[in-house]
């Protein structure tokens, strides 16, 4: 009967089959119940020591919450769908437990307020859980960009060959990638600590509640400030959807550049068979699965932040039942980023670096044309005109097809009478990288700098 319900007081028919399962949400949501009961102890707290409920009662709650607790973690309560989520759930739990006292802890709270500060309860652990994976990541990066401060590769625009750079400057990139994407988490869940917990269904309540009482309790910054907010607001899930999809986009960009290196035409890495598969009909394959996967992944992310800046983009305000897909749409968010952080993890380690096939891609394509260019500049040639005479050069050793360093001096001459062969001796890969001896350039010594400065910051990070 619908008096079964909970709230089924005004309710003669029952719920119908279909609807009760469509309608549950306990099979996404049932992993908050720490959440849940944490926040429904600082609410019974609260309620007791604003005299609102007998402190035998209170009693009696926490104690039944506590046994509750340890049931599900023991795996002995089972969550049905028929009471809806996991907040109906545990309070029934509790009032077949304990009786009364159970069916008085919902005083001066509705489950519009009672899920708004589940959730941010629940993505505040996760949140740190995620940085615990990206700093750990960021370890990874930073020791084999120090491991090789020195491996020469060519560095890419548009995908063609530009500038021989070194491999630990191209990781340490990622590494600043990984930084900011710590930031926005960071930011987020600090925008989101604070508490709904008093704000009941839209209004607030009635009784004489301490808000700043149990927004301590539960280690917010302090309340919501506006009880209609509280209860709608979902900004904090759009934020970290948005900062779980760029995460996703800087390891699927990392993926896919491992998927280029790995391939015979690029042969720059081999992974560790560990990490990847087999062809069913093609014996000679060994193809970058997990890379793929968690390019794929990338787009499943992003899915989910869309879905949730639809799903909220016309909810007037309070609560409206559309707000119930938050948790699916951020919780698989998590769940995927965190796996695809440790795959990355694991799987960086034990890749094989091809430093001689680097280093010969790096030059070839004409890298050090730059690098002949600033030289002429150096000869107080003008830059556009030193441009001009490198092109040439460049256009000339395609038609002869020979790098720059192999023109003799009647061709330099030829081209222009400011192109030496001196110069053009001079040219080399080593040279380049070298060159670039600032901040923020890829000199071997700069990486070194860089990976210090980064161990150091990380160091703490999880402090």
């Amino acid at each position: 009967m619908a008096q079964d319900k909970l709230w089924g007081g005004r309710f003669d028919a029952p719920t119908d089959k279909f609807v009760e399962e469509f309608n549950a949400s306990v099979d996404v949501d049932a992993r908050m119940y720490r959440e849940d009961i944490a926040a429904s102890r600082a609410h019974a707290k609260m309620l007791g020591r604003q005299d609102i409920l007998a402190d035998d009662d209170v009693k009696q709650i926490l104690q039944g919450l506590n046994d509750i607790e340890a049931e599900i973690e023991c795996g002995e309560m089972q969550f049905t769908v028929a009471l809806e989520d996991v907040h109906m759930n545990i309070e029934s739990r509790l009032t077949d437990a304990i009786g009364d006292a159970g069916k008085r802890l919902h005083t001066a709270r509705s489950r519009n307020d009672q899920v708004a500060t589940d959730i941010r309860l629940y993505l505040r652990r996760r949140v740190n859980e995620l940085l615990t994976r990206i700093h750990s990541l960021q370890r990874v990066l930073v020791t084999l960009a120090h491991e090789h401060a020195d491996t020469i590769m060519p560095g890419f625009t548009h995908l063609q060959t530009a500038q021989p750079v070194t491999f630990g400057h191209h990781l340490l990139a990622y590494v600043e990638m990984l930084d900011r994407d710590t930031g926005r988490l960071l930011d987020a869940r600090q925008r989101m600590n604070h508490c709904p917990l008093g704000a009941a269904a839209l209004a607030g309540t009635t009784f004489p509640i301490d808000r700043h009482f149990t927004a301590a309790e539960l280690s917010f910054n302090g309340p919501c400030r506006n009880s209609l907010d509280a209860v709608s607001d979902r900004d904090f899930v759009m934020e970290l959807l948005s900062a779980c999809s760029i995460c996703a986009i800087h390891l699927s960009r990392f993926s896919e550049e491992l998927i280029l290196w790995m391939s015979a035409q690029f042969r720059f890495v081999e992974l560790s068979d560990a990490f990847c598969t087999g062809s069913s009909i093609m014996p000679q394959k060994k193809n970058p699965d997990m890379p793929e996967l968690v390019r794929g992944k990338a787009g499943r992310i992003i899915g989910g932040l869309v879905a949730m800046l639809v799903t909220v983009k016309s909810l007037p305000l309070a609560y409206n039942k559309d707000m119930q897909e938050d948790k699916f749409a951020i919780f698989d968010a998590f769940d995927q980023l965190e796996g695809c952080l440790r795959i990355f993890v694991d799987m960086l380690p034990g890749m094989a670096v091809n430093k001689e096939t680097m280093r010969k891609a790096a030059a070839t394509g004409y890298s050090t044309a730059t690098d002949l260019a600033d030289a002429l500049v150096r000869a107080e040639v003008p830059f556009r005109e030193a441009h001009a005479i490198v092109g040439k050069a460049v256009a000339h050793c395609i038609d002869a097809d020979i790098q720059l360093h192999e023109m003799d001096i009647s061709t330099c001459t030829a081209i222009d009478v400011r192109l030496t062969a001196d110069l053009v001796r001079t040219l080399s890969v080593e040279s380049s990288v070298a060159a670039r001896n600032h901040v923020g350039g890829t000199a071997p010594v700069q990486v070194r700098e860089q990976c210090a400065q980064w161990k150091t910051q990380l160091e703490n990070a999880d402090a």
